[in-house]
């Protein structure tokens, strides 16, 4: 999932050709900010390059720019067995630690990362080129997800006691045993809370973990790694690879004794085929193509500032983000014109400081697919209410945030994943008409309803397919509900994080069943006809009983 850096496309007028620049501000800097050059010192890199098992050499890039940013170890499929091989030595001893000395880990861990916050923000930032206030949503996610496990975990993990087959003289525990060894594959749109945060929980379930984080942000992850550490984690229970997908991703599959991956739909089939042959458990958050309702009761004044945040955090590349807006006949242009406005008024920067509201796409794949996608809408009929040009005045692989009208099935962007800072709008006028057009798509996410009534709201979430929907906010509140799960129906994905399910993936479930003063056979001398006949009545007595 690494996306080469190269000089964005000609700037664009509001109808797709060759012109003047958008209308959303840059952000000015403030005075003193720092720069790359401040950040990713030699010293930073070579200290935090040591969670790396690899000898060979990479390196990664700045979106803001285009530039180098830092070089670091590659790993060699050689290089993914020796990291499994070390990890699996550590494992049993940090298993065997109470469930409470784990989650030490994780509680000290939170405040660490409160403490240290504008280290890891300014790397989110050089990596993925995000504004600081989205990469801040980095932080509190994983702050709320330590919080969570490092309370939570002893119970979700606790031996559980069950009604045996035949109840006092069958005692039956429930304990969770680590699975061993996690691979886990993150992506780059999130670094910090999709590296550390899915590791969290398989970290206190007893579990190692290596991982192999996108090169391009690699930093981050292993910055997590560095604090986790100082937190108390055994360096060898958590250890990182680097390098191409193609070549390391099947190498961690192979060898993990469960997978965890966080990224396309496509590349999610084929670690799913690779762990299935393997006959090891696998959990995948994949691909959405989001949508969003705004009903005719609607507050317009919130609805339009909410899609703002719904559509353009991390300028579009959040799994979770809405791409589809489906809005009512009776309030669409009183929506739009404020919708639009906020759009436009957006400020763009790229300094690593608060200020903007949208920084810059991460590579120069996620440009072409945007700009492919505007200008073949347009070329087909559709119109730009907002954005629709690039903005390499401020940066390589800026785009403006953009909002598309009259958009069909016939164009790339009507079903396909942009990923990137450009919504559809449709408008509707029949609520069962717009519930299946809004589960009309492979993917089943995230969705968005906006609604004065908080009963009709939750009766329309309950009918669309998908793993989260949020009433009256865009993906915030769902996501950031830590005891609940999360995660994708369809194509989106399967299996959840957070919550129960969230940390009990990383566990297998193991029954011990004891047996006390009679057996599971005739005794006392009975024949077995008479022992059927016994436990046909005890049958009929349990169910009488209300027994479960």
């Amino acid at each position: 999932m690494t996306d080469s850096q190269a000089p964005a496309a000609t700037p664009t007028t509001d109808h797709g050709a060759p012109g003047t620049l958008g209308t959303n501000p840059v952000a000015a800097a403030p005075a003193g900010v720092r720069t790359a050059a401040d950040v990713v010192t030699p010293e930073v890199v070579v200290r935090l390059s040591r969670g790396v098992v690899g000898s060979g050499r990479t390196a990664n890039h700045a979106p803001f720019t285009g530039e180098r940013l830092a070089e670091l170890p590659e790993s060699t499929p050689e290089d993914v067995a020796a990291a499994f091989e070390r990890a699996r030595a550590a494992q049993p001893l940090w298993a065997a630690l109470p469930v409470r000395q784990r989650a030490a880990v994780l509680l000290r861990f939170h405040d660490l990362l409160l403490e240290r916050q504008a280290e890891v923000l300014d790397l989110i930032q050089l990596e993925t080129g995000k504004a600081r206030l989205h990469a801040h949503e980095e932080v509190q996610g994983l702050a709320v997800e330590a919080r969570h496990y490092g309370r939570a975990a002893g119970s979700y993990l606790r031996p559980k006691r069950h009604t045996g087959v035949v109840p006092t003289l069958t005692k039956v525990t429930e304990l969770r045993q680590p699975r061993g060894v996690i691979g886990q594959i993150a992506p780059w749109n999130y670094p910090l809370e999709l590296s550390a945060g899915d590791a969290l929980p398989a970290f206190v379930a007893g579990n190692a973990v290596v991982m192999k984080p996108d090169t391009e942000t690699a930093l981050t992850a292993l910055w997590a790694r560095d604090l986790l550490i100082e937190a108390g984690l055994p360096p060898e229970v958590f250890l990182v690879v680097l390098g191409e997908g193609p070549v390391i991703g099947p190498e961690v599959v192979r060898h993990a004794d469960y997978v965890s991956f966080t990224g396309s739909t496509r590349t999610g089939r084929e670690v799913a085929r690779g762990a299935a042959d393997r006959l090891v458990g696998v959990s995948l958050e994949l691909g959405g193509k989001n949508a969003m309702l705004v009903l005719a009761d609607a507050d317009v004044e919130k609805a339009a500032p909410g899609a703002v945040r719904a559509c353009f955090s991390s300028a579009g590349q959040l799994c979770i983000s809405i791409e589809r807006l489906y809005v009512h006949d009776s309030v669409a242009d009183a929506f739009l014109e404020r919708f639009a406005a906020r759009t436009k008024a957006m400020r763009l920067g790229n300094s690593l400081a608060y200020g903007a509201d949208m920084g810059s796409l991460v590579g120069e794949r996620q440009l072409e697919t945007v700009t492919r996608h505007v200008e073949e809408a347009v070329a087909k009929g559709a119109t730009v209410l907002a954005g629709g040009v690039a903005r390499p005045d401020i940066g390589p692989l800026f785009y403006e945030p953009t909002i598309l009208d009259g958009v069909d099935a016939p164009m790339a962007v009507c079903a396909e994943e942009t990923f990137g800072p450009v919504v559809s709008v449709y408008r509707f006028s029949d609520e069962d008409e717009v519930i299946g057009l809004a589960n009309a798509t492979p993917y089943g996410l995230n969705a968005s309803v906006w609604t004065k009534d908080s009963r009709r709201g939750h009766a329309i979430a309950a009918r669309l397919r998908t793993g989260t929907v949020n009433i009256n906010e865009g993906y915030a509140p769902a996501y950031g509900s830590v005891r609940s799960p999360m995660g994708g129906m369809k194509d989106s994905g399967l299996g959840r994080r957070h919550g129960a399910e969230g940390i009990l993936k990383f566990t297998e479930a193991q029954t011990v069943a004891q047996q006390r003063i009679l057996p599971m056979a005739p005794s006392f001398g009975m024949d077995d006809e008479r022992h059927a006949a016994l436990m046909s009545h005890s049958l009929r007595i349990m169910k009488a009983l209300r027994l479960r």
